[in-house]
């Protein structure tokens, strides 16, 4: 275990060979203890939000209002948890009129792994600061996103005297292919039907 500062800190399970500034991403986010928060599997089976999973929701739904590089094309909101794909325009953040260029096909973006992978060490200094940069969210990657996403959720139930609290970072996954993507794709949208089997 790594110490930034004289504190440990549990490593990062990210890709080191990939800075997230562009692709597409499994993202699963959970409640602390995961407490059902944001609402319960009703008959039927459907997803009935409360207040927060109503709020959670609208955010998922909007992400490209506060971040133009980022898309979720799919997503659920579940009692405990949330799965998302999202893709992060890396290449194309804002177009040259200002206007969000959209992302390209998942299997095209998926395949370029060259394109994606830089020197993480490149342009920063040794030492702490090297270590800080290794572990800080870059800008307009998929951590700016889902951190910024967390945040103005927790907000509203601050806001709101909601009791709610996020478990510590998030999951992600590097979707690499088509098959991939299908394979994900179809597990988002079966959760809710699924869920009882998996408790």
């Amino acid at each position: 275990m790594e110490k930034i500062q004289n504190k440990y800190r549990i490593p990062s399970t990210r890709a080191n060979w990939h800075d997230y500034k562009g692709g597409v991403y499994f993202v699963t986010i959970c409640t602390n203890n995961r407490e059902h928060y944001f609402g319960e599997i009703c008959p039927g089976p459907q997803m009935q939000l409360s207040p927060i999973g109503q709020y959670a929701y609208n955010q998922f739904i909007n992400v490209k209002t506060h971040y133009p590089y980022a898309k979720i094309p799919l997503f659920v909101i579940m009692p405990d948890h949330i799965h998302a794909i999202v893709t992060i325009d890396g290449e194309n953040e804002i177009g040259g009129n200002g206007v969000h260029t959209q992302c390209r096909d998942v299997a095209r973006r998926c395949g370029d792994v060259a394109r994606i992978c830089r020197d993480v060490a490149r342009n920063v200094s040794t030492g702490v600061n090297t270590q800080m940069a290794n572990i800080s969210p870059r800008k307009n990657s998929l951590a700016v996103v889902i951190r910024g996403v967390k945040s103005s959720i927790t907000h509203y139930a601050n806001k709101n005297n909601i009791p709610f609290a996020w478990q510590t970072r998030f999951h992600d996954r590097i979707i690499r292919n088509q098959a991939e993507l299908d394979r994900i794709s179809d597990y988002i949208e079966k959760n809710v039907v699924n869920w009882h089997d998996d408790l």
